[in-house]
């Protein structure tokens, strides 16, 4: 995706409005995005400091992280970065900010790769059909409903865990060694 931005530049205008549709080809595994994403923002110039501050949204279809139920939610956030001219910004600027630069080259900027990176670390790491959402009865693999405990009381222990169990079973505050 490529911003042009020579009106901008070439003209008295502090400022042009951006207004993209995107649909990214690279989302987290398990994640489609749907048609309908967009970025709108603003390029903004004082003073030969360009700034693009916008918004990101992305339509998104997936599964519940606990429940596998499907799951349909829209990404938001924000993308704002500082738009240069090749040797503009120091070395050690852009070693310190590799993220917050983008070059401006024959009076566009490309904004394909910043903008589908931030698209894959904005997402959360698990994606919940509810805050709340019970998952599945780890015993039947049933869907629980909130509030549901299907097999969970009548659940034996995991036998690699009865070691651990004896020791805090066994314990007692009667039996706890002195202390000197």
């Amino acid at each position: 995706m490529v911003i042009d931005l020579s009106s901008l530049l070439c003209s008295d205008a502090r400022s042009t409005d951006v207004s993209l549709g995107i649909s990214p080809d690279r989302t987290p595994a398990g994640v489609t995005a749907l048609p309908g994403g967009r970025l709108e923002g603003r390029v903004t110039d004082t003073g030969g400091y360009v700034r693009l501050t916008s918004k990101v949204s992305v339509p998104y279809r997936t599964v519940c992280g606990r429940c596998l139920r499907p799951v349909n939610g829209v990404l938001e956030f924000d993308f704002d970065r500082t738009l240069v001219t090749p040797g503009q910004v120091s070395e050690e600027d852009l070693e310190e900010n590799p993220d917050e630069y983008l070059f401006i080259l024959n009076g566009c900027v490309d904004i394909d790769e910043a903008l589908y990176e931030s698209v894959l670390l904005e997402f959360p790491m698990t994606i919940l059909c509810d805050p709340d959402c019970p998952g599945l009865c780890p015993v039947c693999g049933k869907r629980l409903s909130p509030g549901e405990t299907c097999c969970r009381k009548d659940r034996t222990p995991d036998p690699r865990w009865a070691a651990l169990r004896s020791f805090v079973d066994g314990e007692d505050d009667d039996q706890a060694p002195d202390k000197d």
